[in-house]
């Protein structure tokens, strides 16, 4: 399939700039003012001022969501005074609290493996933090994030169809790549959407920066959501249920602390003694179990998702090939996907089989499976087991 490039904004457009005191966003934001854009700076506010210190001296420093968030803040209000940039911050705490953080605790402890990230760029990002700039009356042209991405548009209808619709593809910078994060942000959203830095490589955006005298240019860059070191003052609302750690063939190893301190492939804050590795193999909710198994024993041939979200809501009508990421940090693999027929399962709209080429590891429920086809993004879901 071919794709083309969807226009970038160009001199005299309105471009609004999600800004997190970052380098790859502030330097977004610079480039559209060279470029002559009137550009308006946004910020969300996330922080609810709700986590602990952290023991031993530690920092929560630069993560998404922490109390270095007012310092952040103050970055990007003092470089968008010096560059002669209208800034707002847009207060999101509440709806970043009922659909991040909340299904981030509902999922783990469901024996489900979140990603908060993924559901923070649909609903938060390019959901939340938009309908604020609409709140504020800001009419745009176009909304510019510093992640490394494309957006583009097939040449031709997808599956057959007539629908052409804005759609995610891969970074120039594959080492850098976010286009697996984004890819239920919906095409409509996605018509107004840019990613300048998505034709750029990591380094050179540093350079850059440098160059014109960012002051993010020195900063560090920025952690995923919350350290592990704040989960267990995550998940104190509830006391954790201890539970067995059993083997493949159902032998007691050991006792958990709470399903919500494991996922699947961990190896690592077991607390059971072994000759050799295990690894966390699955969670059964409902038993409250944790089953360990050799690392062989992760390996699997192929999955089933629901909850799909399609390119432009265009769902293919047949079996098709794809490549398929599991993770962020996967390789994509080839793979073969049809519309999953089984008679078992709580599914969330229609569930898809994804067939492997080569058996991968630690498939884990609650992740997502982002389909690709030449480099684009045609849709993913959310896995409900490893097969």
């Amino acid at each position: 399939m071919e794709y083309v490039d969807l226009d970038m904004p160009r001199e005299g457009d309105t471009v609004v700039v999600g800004l997190s005191g970052g380098v790859d966003s502030t330097l977004t934001a610079a480039l559209l003012k060279e470029k002559g854009c009137r550009v308006i700076g946004v910020t969300m506010s996330l922080w609810k001022g709700d986590l602990p210190e952290l023991p031993d001296g530690k920092t929560l420093r630069s993560s998404c969501y922490g109390p270095d968030e007012l310092e952040d803040i103050e970055q990007c209000r003092a470089f968008c005074e010096k560059s002669g940039i209208e800034y707002h911050v847009i207060d999101v705490k509440e709806a970043y609290q009922k659909r991040v953080i909340d299904y981030f605790k509902a999922e783990y402890r469901a024996g489900r493996t979140p990603n908060p990230c993924i559901r923070c760029n649909s609903v938060i990002k390019f959901g939340a933090l938009l309908e604020g700039v609409a709140g504020l009356g800001i009419d745009f042209d176009y909304f510019c994030t510093g992640h490394y991405a494309k957006i583009v548009r097939p040449s031709s209808g997808l599956w057959g169809t007539d629908a052409r619709p804005a759609m995610i593809s891969c970074a120039r910078d594959v080492s850098k790549d976010q286009a697996y994060f984004l890819y239920r942000i919906p095409s409509p959203v996605l018509e107004k959407v840019r990613f300048p830095l998505g034709f750029t490589e990591k380094r050179d955006v540093f350079e850059m920066a440098r160059a014109r005298g960012l002051a993010a240019a020195e900063r560090a860059e920025s952690q995923d959501f919350i350290p592990p070191e704040y989960f267990e003052h995550l998940f104190k609302d509830k006391p954790s249920v201890p539970g067995d750690i059993i083997d493949l063939d159902g032998h007691v190893l050991g006792r958990h602390r709470g399903i919500e301190h494991y996922t699947v492939g961990q190896r690592k804050g077991l607390g059971v003694s072994s000759t050799r590795p295990l690894y966390v193999h699955s969670i059964d909710a409902k038993r409250n179990v944790v089953v360990l198994a050799d690392n062989d024993d992760l390996l699997c041939p192929s999955l089933i998702a629901d909850d799909f979200v399609w390119a432009g809501g265009a769902e293919p009508s047949g079996p098709f090939d794809a490549m398929v990421k599991i993770r962020l940090a996967s390789r994509p693999v080839k793979c073969r996907v049809s519309e999953f027929r089984g008679d078992d399962g709580n599914f969330s709209g229609k569930a898809w089989r994804v067939e492997f080429s080569e058996p991968q590891r630690a498939v884990a429920p609650g992740q997502s499976a982002v389909l690709y086809i030449d480099g684009a993004i045609v849709g993913g879901g959310i896995i409900s087991r490893p097969e």
